[in-house]
């Protein structure tokens, strides 16, 4: 399956290594799982492809890889692929976002999602109130061909209260038992929304890079990893490409707010102008290392964590 948009050339070479160093990252990254893999096709331009996502996970060692797609469900592409390729070891996963290309805020496009075996629910992301507003005076990525402009979406009414399909969407994460993950909510959006997913019953919720958009103090981190809450933390705004926006230590820090135990890594990349999804965690790796970052915790955030909000042993 060929990328959609191959004119975008990755800009950004892999961090030189010693073969000393190749090796400890090549051993750590052996199991790991990728819950935010932006391969192709896709409207946004993209630098590989599913299949080559898929292929570099597997040649890594990866036990699993989640498609991320902000318009569509892919766990058809999955299926394909794992069709194509029977023996393959890596597991291959995906999900629904709840923009307004999959009707918003809508519980048939997450009760479609369950019975196509999607393992994640992202609630709006480019449609979401919170990030249009963001960007209302600076410039974010365009697709590769104009789309309709977004209706902004809340999951709150206009009392602050959450909307009954959110309630809705929340029961049946909770009954299908896979994860629900914030999107672009604002960090206010997402203490009511957890709040209320938990009394729901949902066991697995992912805030998606809470340093980005999202406006999470280490206050809010740690009020939301009391509800029950993993911060996921996007490899790409760590290491050398245009999404770059912190240094390794504040990964650290953050990793330190939230508890090792609660945090996840996920590359977001396949973005253009950025490295490769695996190459992006040879990257991260090797940078946690060069930190004294203890093996078993690195070992935590890129595989034990994750495996189990996909329900894999670890």
């Amino acid at each position: 399956m060929a990328d959609n948009n191959t004119n975008y050339p990755t800009i950004v070479p892999l961090t030189e290594m010693s073969p000393e160093r190749t090796a400890e990252v090549a051993e750590l990254l052996v199991d790991a799982v990728d819950l935010h893999c932006h391969s192709g096709p896709a409207a946004m331009p993209r630098i590989l492809g599913h299949t080559e996502a898929f292929q570099m996970a597997e040649d890594a060692g990866f036990k699993a890889l989640l498609y991320k797609d902000h318009y569509y469900v892919g766990m058809p592409h999955c299926a394909v692929l794992k069709d194509i390729y029977p023996d393959s070891k890596v597991e291959l996963y995906s999900g629904v976002a709840l923009n307004n290309a999959s009707g918003g805020i809508n519980p048939h496009a997450v009760d479609h999602n369950i019975k196509l075996g999607g393992k994640i629910v992202w609630f709006p992301t480019f449609a979401a109130k919170n990030h249009i507003e963001a960007y209302a005076s600076k410039s974010f990525p365009k697709t590769a061909k104009p789309m309709l402009p977004p209706i902004p979406l809340t999951v709150l009414d206009a009392n602050g209260k959450l909307i009954d399909e959110a309630k809705q969407i929340c029961d049946l994460i909770a009954e299908a038992d896979i994860i629900l993950a914030g999107g672009h909510l604002s960090a206010a959006e997402l203490f009511v929304l957890f709040e209320e997913a938990a009394k729901r019953g949902v066991k697995k919720m992912l805030v998606n890079h809470p340093s980005y958009i999202i406006g999470c103090s280490d206050e809010d981190i740690r009020g939301l990893v009391g509800l029950g809450a993993y911060m996921e933390h996007s490899i790409c705004m760590f290491i050398p490409g245009r999404a770059k926006q912190h240094e390794t230590e504040d990964l650290i820090h953050m990793m330190e707010v939230a508890g090792v135990d609660r945090t996840v890594l996920g590359s977001d990349l396949g973005l253009t102008q950025a490295p490769k999804p695996v190459d992006g965690y040879r990257m991260i790796v090797s940078d946690l290392l060069d930190h004294q970052v203890d093996k078993a915790d690195i070992k935590k955030i890129i595989s034990t964590n994750a495996s189990g909000l996909i329900n894999l042993a670890a």
